[in-house]
């Protein structure tokens, strides 16, 4: 059953992905988001089908805690990340008279509902691990909504490719971007047997101080992007409304979207640094 609906899971994908491709280049950051994550939900359950018709995940203990931890975090990865793609990609790109993005969309969203089954099905076998737990369940949301907010930055500044970018706002996407790595180097300390053993004395207090750190810079990401934002946008919606090649909609959804983010991986990461607190 398991090998079954990671073979649709590839399959599904993979058509989602080649429509997309066969409908020529997109170049705005949302459609390159989408054919990421059609990229990445073929390449995690084909890795992990493989491996285990292989046995070669056996191997692998001696690096890695827990297999079972790892396929239900990334297949709780992958159905959150398509989520993602279907919703964003129904959005941005798909209309009533586009037959090929419909069944673009459609073959995304099976894909999605046979991931969430998957997802479902391990996860209530309840593997013990960090993935599976709370903390790795708060990085890898937090890795995944920088993701969201990085994109709907970058398509706000494509669609305003002549407008200069405010200092703020570009401090703001770098703190979001710097956050990110150091977030997927912590979730990689935790999996990794080596890495873990290698910073275990002092892992504990390194998220400490990494939380701290993130909330911190969170906060004043948030406050940049909301006061050098808001304010770019109104300026030259207000100077240049009758501008050809602009979407004033799609530009200040983007900006919400990228408020809205920050906003939420900040409480994440203030959730975190209380837990990281009490685990001390």
């Amino acid at each position: 059953m398991q090998a079954i609906l990671r073979l649709l899971e590839i399959i599904f994908s993979a058509l989602a992905l080649c429509i997309s491709l066969s409908m020529g280049r997109i170049v705005r950051p949302w459609g390159i988001w989408c054919d990421f994550v059609w990229v990445f939900c073929i390449i995690v359950p084909l890795v992990l089908l493989v491996m285990e018709a292989l046995k070669w995940n056996i191997l692998l203990a001696a690096f890695l805690p827990n297999w079972a931890d790892l396929c239900c975090g990334l297949t709780l990865l992958c159905t959150v990340m398509i989520i993602s793609a279907s919703i964003s990609f129904g959005v941005v790109f798909v209309c009533l008279s586009c037959i090929s993005l419909i069944f673009c969309l459609v073959f995304s969203l099976i894909a999605t509902g046979i991931f969430l089954v998957d997802s479902i099905m391990q996860k209530m076998k309840c593997p013990k691990g960090y993935l599976s737990g709370l903390r790795g369940v708060l990085r890898t949301a937090e890795a995944f909504i920088a993701c969201i907010i990085l994109t709907a930055a970058s398509d706000y500044f494509a669609l305003l490719p002549w407008a200069p970018r405010p200092g703020g706002m570009i401090c703001s996407v770098i703190v979001f971007f710097v956050c990110l790595l150091a977030t997927v180097v912590i979730i990689l300390l935790h999996l990794l047997k080596l890495l873990r053993c290698l910073v275990s004395f002092g892992l504990n207090l390194m998220e400490l101080v990494f939380n701290i750190l993130a909330a911190l810079l969170y906060l004043l990401a948030v406050i940049l992007w909301c006061v050098f934002g808001y304010r770019h946008y109104y300026y030259y919606r207000t100077h240049y409304l009758g501008h050809p090649y602009n979407c004033w909609k799609c530009a200040f959804a983007d900006l919400n979207a990228v408020t809205v983010g920050a906003i939420f991986n900040l409480i994440l990461y203030i959730v975190d640094l209380v837990m990281s607190i009490k685990a001390r």
